[in-house]
C-alpha cells in the first residue's frame, strides 16, 4: 500500500539546478535560488525571479538553442559568485592586476569576456578541430561519408570522456560532482513527494534522466547525423560549418531530451541510458552537508501548486 501510494504521487518536474563552488543552483518556473556554504559554515541564499523564454523563442526547435545559451550565461555567473562567497578566489596574478590598472571597475568584465573567448576558441579547438584533422587523416582509407562522419563523432565522444574522466579527478571539481549528486537526490525527493530532510534526500538515486550531463552526450551523438551532410573537401570549412549548424543540433537534442524527460517506455530508457551511465562519472554521493545546501536552494523555488512545476 505505501509503494502504491508513493508512486501515485510521484511527479516529474522541470526544477532543475546547476553544481557550483560549494553550492547549487536551482531554477522554477518562477523563481531561481543560489546556496553556497560560507567558509564559517552558514549558507548563503540568494533569489531572483526566473528569465521566461517568450515569443520565438519558445518554438519547438528553436526554444533548445536559446535555453542553452541562457544556462551557459546564468550558470557561468553563478559560478563566479560562488567562488567568491565561499571564498575560493585566488589572489589576482600580474595579469589581472594590469587589467585593474588599465580597465578600473571594468576590468572584471574584461577578464570575464576574455575567459570566455578562450573558452569557446579551446572548446572548438577540441571538440571540432582535433576530430576533424584525425578523421581528415582516416579519409585518406576510408571513402564513405558517413562512415567517416561516425568515426568522428566517435572520436569527439572519446574526448569529452577522457575530459570529464580526468577533471574528476581533481580535489575542487570532484566535490563539485558531489554536489552535482546532491542536486539530483533533492530533486528526486521532491519527485517523489517526500519531506525535503537530510534523511529523505540521502536515500534517494544520484543518477536523473533530464540531467545536463545526458543533453550534452545527445548533442555529441546529433551531431554526428548533422556533421553528415557537411563537406569533407576542406577541414576549416567543415569545422566552420559545423560550429554554424550547432544550433540545429541544440535544438534537436533538447527537443529529444524533453520528450525522454516527459516519457517512460522502452525507447525513452534506451535514449536515456547512455547519460546515465555516465553520470558515474559526473556525480558522487554527497555528504549530509552537502544535501543541506541542495535543500536550502531548492526550497524557494518550488512553486506552492507542484502542476506549475510540471515537465
Amino acid at each position: 500500500m505505501e509503494q502504491k501510494e508513493k508512486q501515485a504521487c510521484a511527479i516529474k518536474t522541470s526544477v532543475g539546478g546547476q553544481a557550483l563552488l560549494e553550492g547549487i543552483m536551482m531554477k522554477g518556473p518562477f523563481k531561481s535560488a543560489m546556496a553556497v556554504r560560507k567558509p564559517d559554515g552558514e549558507i548563503d541564499v540568494s533569489i531572483w525571479d526566473t528569465k521566461k523564454l517568450t515569443g520565438v523563442r519558445k518554438i519547438p526547435f528553436i526554444r533548445g538553442t536559446f535555453n542553452f545559451i541562457d544556462t551557459l550565461i546564468q550558470g557561468y555567473d553563478c559560478l563566479m559568485k560562488s567562488a567568491e562567497i565561499s571564498g575560493q578566489e585566488e589572489e589576482p596574478d600580474k595579469f589581472e592586476l594590469w587589467l585593474n590598472k588599465v580597465f578600473g571597475k571594468a576590468a572584471g568584465t574584461v577578464l570575464n569576456f576574455v575567459i570566455t573567448i578562450l573558452a569557446v576558441v579551446l572548446a572548438v579547438g577540441l571538440f571540432f578541430g582535433v576530430p576533424a584533422l584525425i578523421t581528415s587523416f582516416i579519409g585518406n582509407y576510408v571513402e564513405s561519408r558517413v562512415l567517416l562522419s561516425a568515426i568522428e563523432g566517435v572520436i569527439k565522444i572519446a574526448i569529452f570522456f577522457a575530459y570529464i574522466i580526468g577533471v574528476s579527478k581533481m580535489s575542487d571539481i570532484h566535490r563539485t560532482f558531489m554536489y552535482h549528486g546532491a542536486e539530483h537526490k533533492t530533486i528526486f525527493c521532491y519527485e517523489q513527494g517526500l519531506e525535503l530532510t537530510v534523511e529523505n534526500v540521502r536515500k534517494q538515486k544520484r543518477f536523473h534522466p533530464r540531467c545536463g550531463t545526458s543533453f550534452l552526450l545527445i548533442v555529441l551523438v546529433v551531431s554526428i547525423l548533422v556533421s553528415s551532410v557537411v563537406t569533407w573537401d576542406n577541414v576549416l570549412m567543415r569545422v566552420g560549418m559545423k560550429v554554424l549548424l550547432l544550433p540545429i543540433t541544440v535544438g534537436i537534442s533538447y527537443e529529444i531530451i524533453k520528450f525522454a524527460g516527459r516519457h517512460d517506455n522502452w525507447f525513452t530508457r534506451i535514449l536515456s541510458a547512455p547519460g546515465l551511465w555516465f553520470q558515474n562519472f559526473t556525480t558522487q554521493e554527497p555528504d549530509d552537508s552537502m544535501i543541506e545546501v541542495a535543500i536550502e536552494a531548492v526550497k524557494p523555488v518550488l512553486p506552492e501548486n507542484p502542476e506549475d512545476a510540471a515537465y
